[in-house]
């Protein structure tokens, strides 16, 4: 779950993997670790650990090219009769327009021709392609795709010095669609050197696509079913009275218009569950199968995720009291400027609590539950706006490890991690990164997965959230499917239009960068069914801001398309206030998406100027240091880097300082909202722009236009947790103490920067996973929150093996070190400090300014150049004043702020003429906090002199008169 700061709470699930039965697998929310991405309820996943390879600090995911065939260069033209029998297992062959065909092959002064089969029989010989109902001659075109297809050439960049192949304008091309299709090429002797089936998304957008009706459809008197499929022969619906139910009561055939399905039904079928019957032709397998699938457009499953449940979400009897008044009541959100993010899984919030009812806990329902929202909201949260939450689907059969055994088991044991690996596939946790379905509620969070009760009980959740002052946020995982083919049973898109859905390489193969089945956006009606879902959570659910899982996998427009459809929605027409729904991603380019390669992609330097944000890693490293795939020990602005250095060799001193001095370049670019045009002083004593300012490999770590396009942050639900980032990075001689105040530290440089700050849950409270690196399959054990603050979850055994086994032996001592181990009393102090920097944070405009002008004219960074302090960022934030010429009055309070971020491990004094003869003092939170050592920072007026405490941040403001 996320959560964003103004006086709202967001809450992020991951609707996209709705229909599983399975648990699913992930990493992170700004990027996982090294596991596939899922995340509540994948059984099996591949092995996603190679290194990152893209620009800047890897991109929190690993990449991983899979395929379903071997490949063979698709230059590599062979006429011997096993690779030519073996080229219809590829499409190589782009039909892209009613009249063209492209493909990467020189005919010279052969010929080539289109053959098509509606039994798919085809099969290729030196003689030819055999097996055909039709053949078709195809005239070469004179080189390159025509200038007439630049419209599809901007959405498939990749094909663009393909030759062009002419189809016979009169050919009855729809009909040919829904066969086996091949090209072959014959050199002048009339011996076929070539062979390949075809990619059919361009000719099915230019042919098919469609805006009407999709899914079941309600009217006074009937329930229709609509399905788009413009390449099956047959579709049948299969209705079933209980979802149990092994045989339908009946099997109804659907008429076909156009590439679109439907059928119209009694109203009787309301609360039926139902299953398509597809007669299709699938690239895969090469043959006519019979998949059977549930509707893409679904609003309801059954438990198991097998059947559809047809569904009146407009029925009053599924809505919660008061829901069509929701939108009137939700908490006020003036300006994106004003969002503060804490991310929480629905399954973490209330799993560990035994006060909660069984029947609730891990669930929905745990979020209505006064007492416990009431008691979560005051002590952790009760300053942010936006909670972004995400869940999971969970087996008919769960396995629990006895905590009672696990408990008594010694800190730095392998034994707990080898108990919880063995039932992590049957347990009730996971995260939700296996997307099957995407527009129904996860049922394993309802008290009754089958029927409309998770319908309800999500409404029931928003609902009970938006009246404790928070929005909420969800999780959406668009960017790939869990499964394909056409018999998996969690194959769902693959199975009714084959080929169309997935992004397929140029052998035809699926492409795999996100690592599993990848979709593909930049096809018309893959965007639509994105576009639709949205407004479907948006309409439905009333939920206030999306959160996109590998986002740059996503084309920008799309992700345009989808922030103007979702503003236009209105509390009149829609029942919604779309102007404040926000959304944001993951803005990683890799894979075969990046620099552009599939058309403009939304990456995060793609989306400036869009007021969409992204995750900004650079702010994450710089703090932390290293990366998630770099050594662990590598140490950052806040974890001791150059000042308190640990075991690991980091080059010279020399070096090290170096290092340091361009961390608090990247980090001020970050406070200052990542502003690619931010104008500051480098380490260099230069004046650069934020986009002049470049990491290692030269990237650019200003990126943005405006304060809401970027989301600042130093830990997320993947990778370790930030507490055991510090205790991982800091020398192991360090206190406990110190440790908790480089955590605040963190969170304190992400909530006083101008930008989005953002959360992971339980970085308030130290929590800890037992420095386990990629907790989306560890169980609740690894994964545990307590709200009670006895624990932080430190030291609950070795983490899984399968993610963190090469790190055992830098884990295990720490481990075994009773001196890491926070104390309630570290907990609750933390606490403190985190909710004071919030309130903070709240206390001004001037800490969430609204463009990047005002934040260039009244943001100023101090201590900077050639003889900057190491380890210590200085910040100013100017106001103006009523009546007098310059900056406008934003703040009626206070007219500047001066904040001091002290990442020494020492006391430091530091001097500035340019901030001399103010009338600053600490500010008023921090006076009446009850952490003494920030109570020793000072500010002497005639010399401009101020004093901060060791890994402290302190906050200097100056009072209006009056």
């Amino acid at each position: 779950m996320s959560v964003a700061l103004s006086s709202s709470l967001l809450l992020s699930q991951s609707p996209s993997l709705l229909s599983s039965p399975v648990l699913a697998s992930h990493r992170f929310a700004a990027g996982p670790s090294e596991t596939p991405r899922n995340r509540f309820f994948i059984a099996s996943k591949p092995d996603c650990s190679r290194p990152f390879p893209c620009t800047t600090f890897p991109r929190e995911f690993p990449l991983c090219f899979c395929s379903s065939f071997p490949t063979m260069p698709q230059e590599e033209a062979s006429n011997s009769a096993s690779q030519l029998q073996d080229s219809l297992l590829y499409s190589r062959a782009f039909w892209v327009s009613k009249t063209i065909i492209a493909w990467n092959v020189d005919i010279g002064d052969g010929s080539c021709y289109l053959y098509a089969s509606k039994s798919a029989s085809l099969s290729v010989t030196e003689d030819g392609i055999q097996g055909h109902d039709v053949k078709v001659k195809l005239e070469e075109g004179t080189g390159k795709l025509p200038i007439k297809l630049t419209w599809w050439l901007k959405k498939f960049p990749h094909i663009q010095d393909y030759r062009a192949f002419k189809v016979p304008s009169d050919l009855d091309v729809k009909d040919l669609l829904k066969c086996q299709l091949a090209i072959g090429c014959f050199n002048s002797d009339r011996k076929c050197f070539n062979a390949t089936c075809l990619q059919l998304p361009g000719i099915l957008d230019e042919l098919f696509s469609y805006d009407g009706p999709l899914g079941a459809i309600y009217t006074e008197e009937a329930v229709s079913l609509y399905l788009w499929a413009p390449t099956a022969q047959a579709v049948s619906a299969c209705i079933y009275k209980d979802p149990l139910d092994r045989n339908p009561v009946e099997i109804i055939q659907l008429k076909e218009d156009n590439g679109v399905w439907s059928v119209e039904g009694p109203k009787s079928w309301d609360g039926c569950y139902y299953i398509y019957e597809l007669s299709v032709y699938h690239p895969s397998t090469s043959q006519i199968e019979k998949c059977y699938a549930n509707d893409p457009y679904a609003r309801g499953l059954s438990s198991d995720g097998g059947k559809t449940l047809i569904v009146n979400l407009q029925v009053d009897i599924l809505k919660p009291e008061g829901w069509d008044k929701l939108a009137d009541e939700k908490p006020d959100l003036r300006s994106f400027s004003d969002i503060s993010i804490y991310e929480l899984h629905i399954r973490d919030f209330s799993a560990n609590d035994h006060s909660v009812n069984p029947d609730f806990r891990g669930g929905y329902l745990a979020f209505t539950l006064q007492g416990l929202m009431g008691s979560f909201i005051s002590s952790d949260i009760k300053d942010f706006s936006i909670v972004s939450i995400f869940w999971q689907e969970v087996p008919f059969e769960c396995g629990f490890s006895d905590a009672s055994v696990l408990e008594k088991l010694p800190p730095d044991s392998a034994e707990q991690q080898a108990q919880i690996s063995a039932i992590q596939n049957e347990d009730g946790y996971n995260w939700g990164y296996n997307p099957v379905l995407w527009g129904v509620p996860k049922g394993s969070y309802a008290s009754n997965a089958n029927g409309p009760c998770r319908v309800i009980e999500f409404r029931k959740m928003v609902q009970a959230i938006n009246h404790l002052g928070l929005r909420v946020v969800l999780d959406v995982v668009y960017n790939h499917l869990y499964e394909s083919g056409p018999f998996n049973k969690d194959s769902v898109l693959d199975k009714v239009v084959p080929g169309y859905y997935l992004r397929r390489n140029a052998d035809g193969l699926v492409e795999n960068s996100t690592c599993m089945n990848n979709t593909a956006s930049e096809h018309y009606m893959v965007e639509r069914l994105i576009l639709d879902d949205l407004i479907h959570w948006a309409v439905n659910y009333k939920v206030d801001g999306f959160r996109f899982d590998l986002m740059g996998h996503i084309m920008k427009s799309t992700m345009i398309k989808a922030n103007d459809a979702l503003h236009r929605l209105t509390k009149e027409r829609d029942g919604v206030d779309g102007s404040s729904i926000y959304i944001y991603g993951e803005g990683w380019d890799y894979g075969e998406v990046a620099k552009n390669a599939r058309g403009v992609n939304a990456s995060q330097f793609n989306l400036c100027g869009t007021g969409i944000g992204s995750f900004n890693d650079r702010i994450r490293d710089a703090i932390n240091g290293g990366s998630p795939f770099g050594h662990p020990l590598e140490q950052g602005f806040a974890t001791g880097l150059y000042l308190q250095p640990n075991d690991h060799d980091q080059d010279s001193e020399a070096t090290q300082q170096l290092m340091l001095a361009v961390a608090k370049d990247h980090i001020q670019v970050g406070m200052a909202a990542n502003l690619r045009d931010f104008v500051l002083t480098s380490h260099e004593g230069k004046e650069v722009k934020g986009s002049e300012v470049l990491t290692n490999d030269g990237t650019p770590v200003g990126y943005t236009s405006s304060p809401i396009e970027t989301i600042n942050y130093v830990s997320a639900h993947d990778n370790e947790t930030l507490f055991d980032i510090a205790s991982m990075k800091t020398p192991k001689k360090i206190s406990v103490e110190e440790r908790c105040r480089i955590n605040q530290l963190a969170t304190s440089m992400i909530a006083l920067s101008q930008g989005i700050p953002f959360f992971h849950a339980g970085d308030e409270i130290l929590r800890s996973k037992s420095l386990d690196r990629d907790s989306y399959n560890s169980g609740d054990w690894f994964n545990r929150l307590d709200f009670s603050y006895d624990s932080n979850n430190w030291g609950v055994g070795l983490p899984p093996k399968e993610k963190n086994e090469k790190n055992w032996a830098l884990i295990k001592p720490r481990l075994a070190d009773p001196s890491f181990k926070p104390q309630k009393n570290h907990i609750l102090a933390t606490l403190e400090k985190f909710k004071n920097v919030l309130r903070i944070r709240y206390s001004s405009p001037l800490f969430r300014l609204k463009t990047a002008n005002a934040i260039q004219e009244r943001v100023h960074f101090h201590n900077t150049g050639l003889s900057e302090v190491p380890g210590i960022i200085v910040m100013s934030i100017e106001d103006g004043y009523d009546g007098v010429p310059g900056l406008s009055q934003l703040d009626p309070i206070y007219s500047y702020i001066v904040v001091i971020f002290n990442a020494r491990p020492s006391e430091v004094s530091f001097c500035s003429p340019t901030l001399q003869g103010r009338k600053l003092e600490l500010h008023p939170v921090q006076v009446t906090s009850t952490d003494k050592i920030v109570k020793m920072s000072s500010y002497e007026a005639s010399s401009g002199s101020f004093k901060v405490p060791p890994r402290t941040t302190s906050v200097f403001v100056e009072p209006r008169k009056i």
